[in-house]
């Protein structure tokens, strides 16, 4: 299996190649030159399966020989023991046809441990083997970075950085990154928003003498593992549901566009998916994109679901390169004019969008109502992102095709917004009941490249 960049310019790598680089050198993401197929029988084979197994079967296709099969079972054993569900993804159902995917038993309560566990585990295995050290760089609106940070703690051949906005993540989301000691994790506040956050994480790859002097390597979903990780949830749902003899749809509380485009290719794969549906905060670029085909970044505002405050979604970049035929030089134009301020989808590539994704939008008013109503109704907490893509699945919902909301974090990771609207404080896990008697390391750093490259540099001695 070989990879491709989405601009088109950059050299084809392997998967173990791309993994390791994360954004292409053209500035593009790396997708792979081709989406393999699972038969209607190979589909059907994952029930009753468990979850590390059906793992195996869906990723391996990607791999190639970059491990073998007893190291990559080991690898996948390795990333999902942490959890605290044996089902690692198990299914609630909230109402009738209507199902929650709980994807917060990880440790560090929130979907990204899918795929930074994995990743941490796959990292180690390859510079083990290679005998190299790397310098991850990560940019966060909360979650990322507190999984990223879990998962390469205290590993020899990594140091890991992590920006997240200063003062816009939740209190659980901060302390999770400043907390642990570990001398190669390091807790970066930025004077900005993710968006900026983001852009400098872009710059430093883009800075090809930096890149290459430290090792860079990168762990956003812009890496491709992130996104094969997180395809495995997909089929195991919705076989549990019946697939492949009957479709689900899915909705995904989105800021980045990873989640949900992950969804993309478990469909592209075979998985009968019927709708993908985008659900937004007040932060609604990708419904106004989707609705309007005006991509156009209006400033970020701080909402109580701060993980999906983002107006720069990366991997909507993927989604363009595989609506526009492949064409690399079409994203690269459509991305030089977000970088002059915004693009208009053509109306093609908009078909093809709308012809996978519905989107819907969800304001403050309207999350606080839904993580009320729920709870009264059902007895479930949701968090923010959660009663997002619930108030959305109960919009877009259709007769006769099950629908499953991902539920991307644990209600105890955002405790002042749950309280505010239900009246409950979700507590913490036995396992960070301590979390908030524990000392911090942040360093802040103002919304300048140099800066934070001459900080990088002085800490892993390059």
């Amino acid at each position: 299996m070989k990879y491709i960049s989405t601009r088109g310019q950059a050299p084809v790598l392997s998967f173990e190649e791309a993994m390791l680089t994360g954004l292409a050198r053209d500035g593009g993401l790396y997708l792979p030159e081709s989406i393999p197929e699972l038969s209607h029988d190979e589909i059907a084979a994952l029930e009753g399966v468990s979850y590390e197994e059906a793992a195996f079967r869906i990723m391996k296709p990607y791999i190639g020989d970059t491990f073998t099969d007893d190291e990559f079972r080991a690898i996948i054993a390795r990333a999902y023991d942490g959890f605290d569900h044996a089902a690692r993804a198990p299914l609630k159902q909230l109402d009738s046809g209507h199902f929650l995917l709980e994807l917060f038993h990880g440790p560090t309560l929130a979907f990204k441990d899918f795929a930074m566990q994995l990743i941490g585990q796959l990292f180690e295995a390859s510079l083990k083997r290679s005998g190299s050290r790397v310098c991850i760089v990560g940019a966060t609106s909360g979650d990322t970075g507190s999984a990223a940070i879990e998962a390469f703690r205290g590993l020899e051949a990594v140091d890991v950085f992590i920006l997240y906005p200063h003062g816009r993540v939740s209190e659980v989301q901060r302390r999770q990154m400043s907390t642990p000691s570990e001398s190669n994790v390091h807790a970066l506040a930025v004077d900005g928003h993710f968006d900026d956050c983001q852009a400098r994480v872009k710059d430093m790859f883009n800075d090809f003498a930096f890149r290459d002097a430290v090792g860079l390597a990168g762990v956003n979903s812009i890496n491709w593992a992130r996104v094969l990780a997180q395809v495995v949830y997909y089929f195991t749902s919705a076989v549990s549901l019946g697939a492949p003899q009957r479709k689900v749809s899915f909705t995904v509380p989105t800021g980045n566009f990873g989640d949900i485009f992950a969804g993309y290719i478990a469909k592209r794969m075979g998985l009968p998916v019927d709708r993908l549906v985008v659900a937004t905060n007040q932060n609604d670029i990708l419904h106004r994109c989707l609705s309007t085909s005006e991509y156009k970044p209006d400033g970020v505002i701080p909402s109580i679901s701060p993980s999906m405050d983002i107006q720069v979604s990366s991997n909507f970049e993927r989604a363009l390169f595989e609506a526009y035929g492949r064409d690399g030089a079409a994203v690269s134009q459509l991305m030089e004019e977000l970088g002059a301020g915004a693009f208009n989808v053509s109306q093609g590539a908009l078909e093809a969008l709308r012809e996978t994704f519905d989107s819907g939008r969800c304001d403050e008013d309207e999350t606080r109502a839904t993580i009320r109503d729920v709870h009264a109704r059902t007895g479930e907490l949701l968090c923010p992102h959660g009663a997002v893509g619930v108030k959305v699945a109960e919009e877009q919902r259709v007769p006769r095709t099950p629908i499953i909301t991902l539920a991307t974090a644990h209600p105890a990771k955002f405790p002042d917004a749950v309280e505010g609207a239900s009246g409950i404080h979700p507590p913490l896990p036995p396992a960070m009941s301590d979390l908030y008697e524990r000392s911090e390391r942040i360093t802040r750093v103002a919304n300048d490249l140099g800066a934070i490259e001459t900080l990088i540099r002085e800490r892993t001695g390059n």
